[in-house]
């Protein structure tokens, strides 16, 4: 069989911050002296070599706002450990961000675990969180490889009991509130086992988050207990994840973001009329950032938590916006006078001894940081929005899934909560173990009827703009072409269109027309036959399977 597919490139961009490198995070914790909670950011690893790159300089602008670490996940299935380790050690060594290593039991056995162990080690990396993880990509079940890493406990054990790592590492937890009696047992195994702290899985009802705190502290848990937040981005994205970790979504919230996400709705005027808000995604995101502040102050006023840890989505301004209602951006009012920027005092002519000389010189890498913090501390313009190099910088890609996003964007494709691949096949048994290709070709022609939400290669129902070129699709099907990707072309329509529209209001969407799918390699040789005979220069196509195949 014959995929189309896509190829990247790899390149690097770097930036500075000046920290304490080194420190284990519950040392930082139980030392902090600010009175506001600290908070945590968490990034993935992106699936693109340019998503990576634009990654760095985002994580640049991030520590200007001063968090207490930031986080690495390991990706589905550790799909992405050799990019999880890079990207960690990146902002470890080079930059001086004390990171936070996501490490899971997914398709790892004693050796790799300890090999990535040893490789945070060599990184001055001193804090792990240590998950179970997700059934590997196109597996139903979580089946361990090694019977001795089966669940979040066991790297626990492991890293205690072994004298390389034992004292070296601090090792984090999570905390699942869907089932408190039995969860709480098992979260209290982790902690006995050698657990410094909990991160909790995200969560929108803070009622229920408070009362399982409650029931924490009561099971005899004492470690810091450090909530999950991840500020909606847009409607679809929060119902996959709503459904995906089953979270309880309060009513309230419920009713604030329907009304601004599907329907027609009256505006109140002298003269009244009806306006489509649907696909609003500015609005949403704008509520995403005013419901995650009020949740944070909620559960601050309590006294129960000594921080908060930011799913950013590899996204930048929603969690800045957060911070900046919460007041906690943080600037600075000391008076400032030239320095000499230099590496060391070498050859420099230094102030006279009664006079401070730090006041007087400064590293090049605190230069750096110094100047990302006052950029970051700058008033909000007044100009339109996306203008200037500045908010063009941070803004860019706000949207970077809205149909099929940017390759160069960190946050191209979608994520489940803890950041990997959000292609997880948990309903195999909805696809009824096909046998023969007459089965696959009736399950693709399922999907396209609505009969099957889901196939091996399609992880949600169709778009209703499907529905423009469902025969064509049946068509294609039914020859044995099974379809898995299209869209119809579309030239200049709202972006607050029912059917089309993604991102903010008043912008305008332009799509080509496309489908992919998969065929036999002789079908290959036909369409290129065809196109070259009929297609006059306005098809385009590539294919491949080991390899790639170009006009």
């Amino acid at each position: 069989m014959v995929k189309v597919w896509h190829l990247q490139h790899k390149s690097f961009f770097a930036f500075a911050c000046d920290k304490a490198t080194g420190m284990k995070l519950i040392d930082k914790v139980t030392s902090l002296s600010s009175s506001n909670p600290f908070f945590t950011f968490e990034f993935f690893p992106p699936r693109t070599d340019q998503g990576f790159e634009n990654l760095v300089s985002r994580i640049s602008r991030l520590c200007a706002l001063n968090p207490l670490a930031i986080s690495i996940t390991w990706g589905a299935g550790g799909s992405t450990r050799e990019r999880s380790l890079e990207l960690a050690g990146l902002t470890q060594t080079e930059y001086g961000v004390d990171t936070l290593l996501h490490l899971t039991c997914t398709n790892m056995e004693r050796g790799s675990v300890n090999d990535a162990l040893q490789a945070a080690k060599a990184n001055k990396i001193q804090n792990i969180l240590a998950l179970r993880g997700d059934p590997p990509r196109g597996k139903e079940e979580w089946t361990p490889i090694d019977p001795n890493f089966q669940h979040a406990i066991d790297l626990v054990k492991f890293i205690r009991s072994t004298p390389e790592f034992s004292d070296y590492f601090c090792i984090g937890v999570a905390g699942h509130h869907l089932d408190p009696d039995t969860e709480l047992s098992y979260l209290k195994e982790k902690v006995d086992a050698g657990a410094d702290f909990i991160v909790t899985q995200l969560f929108y009802d803070v009622d229920q988050f408070l009362e399982w705190v409650e029931k924490v502290r009561a099971k005899g848990i004492t470690v810091p207990v450090i909530p999950g937040i991840m500020p909606i981005q847009t409607y679809s994205s929060f119902l996959r994840l709503v459904k995906l970790c089953g979270i309880r979504v309060p009513q309230h919230v419920m009713d604030a973001l329907v009304p601004i996400s599907v329907g027609f709705f009256l505006l109140p005027s002298t003269s009244p009329s009806f306006t489509n808000t649907k696909h609003d995604d500015q609005l949403v995101k704008d509520y995403g950032i005013k419901l995650a502040a009020e949740m944070i102050e909620r559960i601050t006023n309590q006294n129960v938590v000594p921080g908060f840890h930011f799913c950013t989505l590899n996204l930048e301004k929603s969690v800045q916006h957060v911070l900046e209602i919460l007041g906690w951006t943080g600037t600075t009012t000391l008076p400032y006078h030239n320095r000499l920027i230099a590496e060391t005092a070498g050859n420099v002519i230094h102030p006279p001894a009664c006079i401070d000389g730090t006041e007087f010189m400064v590293t090049p890498i605190t230069a750096t940081s110094t100047a990302a913090i006052g950029l970051a501390s700058l008033p909000a313009s007044e100009t339109e929005a996306g203008r200037g190099e500045l908010n063009n910088a941070a803004s860019w890609d706000e949207f970077p899934n809205g149909r099929f996003g940017d390759y160069k964007s960190p946050a191209f494709g979608d994520q489940d909560h803890w950041g990997g691949p959000a292609m997880r096949n948990d309903k195999v048994s909805q696809w009824r173990h096909p046998k023969t290709l007459d089965d696959l070709t009736q399950l693709f022609l399922d999907h396209l009827h609505s009969k099957i939400p889901t196939t091996p290669f399609s992880q949600t129902a169709l778009s209703p703009e499907s529905l423009l070129i469902l025969g064509h699709l049946e068509k294609l099907t039914k020859r044995g072409w099974w379809t898995v990707g299209s869209q119809p072309a579309v030239d200049s329509a709202s972006s607050a269109n029912e059917v089309f529209g993604w991102g903010p209001r008043s912008g305008y969407v332009f799509q080509k027309g496309f489908v992919e799918f998969f065929c036999t390699a002789e079908d290959v040789d036909a369409i290129e036959w065809r196109i070259k005979e009929r297609g006059e220069g306005w098809v385009h196509w590539f294919a491949g399977d080991v390899k790639v195949r170009l006009p």
